[in-house]
């Protein structure tokens, strides 16, 4: 057997300071739009508040709270959707999730971060209607 010549890797350019490199899965929208969350507290207490969506994407959405969910909580999404997607009809976007990662309130909000992943399971209703 002949041995096998070894080749040395050139070196990789740095990557410029300005790109950005995203390891996400799915794009993040910043869609500022308005949403009722509902769960359940720690302690089993059911809780509904309306807040707005910081960002978007096709697997889950982060959003502020004032009530304490922890990682782990599972939560209903109703997310008003803007009407020139609909030909001016009012919808919304129900879908479930899970709380995957919280943020510490910051010095300018007592509202906790919330990332949350989406499951499957999704439903586009007109606003009107109850589920």
């Amino acid at each position: 057997m002949k041995p096998r010549a070894v080749t040395k890797k050139k070196p990789s350019k740095a990557m410029p300071k300005d790109i950005v490199v995203n390891r996400r899965r799915e794009w993040r929208f910043e869609l500022p739009l308005s949403v009722v969350i509902e769960g359940k507290l720690p302690r089993g207490e059911k809780f509904r508040e309306e807040t707005v969506l910081d960002n978007i994407s096709s697997g889950g959405a982060f959003f502020s709270l004032d009530s304490g969910v922890v990682v782990g909580s599972k939560l209903n999404l109703v997310i008003g959707l803007p009407e020139k997607l609909a030909e001016g009809k009012p919808l919304r976007l129900m879908v479930g999730g899970v709380a995957v990662r919280l943020e510490k309130p910051g010095a300018e909000s007592k509202r906790q971060g919330v990332a949350v992943r989406f499951k499957r399971n999704f439903e586009v209703v007109p606003a009107g209607k109850k589920k």
